[in-house]
Order: structure tokens, then sequence, then C-alpha cells
């Protein structure tokens, strides 16, 4: 499934990675790409919205409905 998330507190490259890694987690095989200038992250994954939601919490950062 193809997902987009506004997230929220991404303000320098590490955090970009840090949501990109914390995805990767749940999914090896996820394509993600963080955009911190637009607070966008595009996943394309098997793993649910909900899981990835949470995955991106649990770093620190706020996903935005």
């Amino acid at each position: 499934m193809k997902y987009s998330f506004h997230v929220e507190g991404m303000t320098c490259e590490h955090c970009e990675k840090a949501v990109v890694r914390a995805v990767r987690q749940l999914d090896n095989n996820a394509q993600v790409v963080a955009d911190r200038l637009q607070n966008k992250v595009e996943v394309e994954s098997t793993a649910s919205a909900q899981d990835i939601t949470q995955a991106i919490v649990e770093e620190g950062y706020q996903v935005v409905a």
C-alpha cells in the first residue's frame, strides 16, 4: 500500500533518517521518502498505516491527520 503522512517535528536531515529507519524496522523492504521542508513522509509498505504511524510517533514525531 502507498501512504502519505503529515509529520511534524522533523527539523534536519537526521530527523528524516530517523523516520525512515523507524518505518524500515517494521518493513525492511519499505520505500520511504521523508521531506522535512514539506512535513511529509511517503511510504510504500506492506505494514498498516496504524503501525507506521505508531513507529513514527515512538521515534518522537507527531503525525497529523
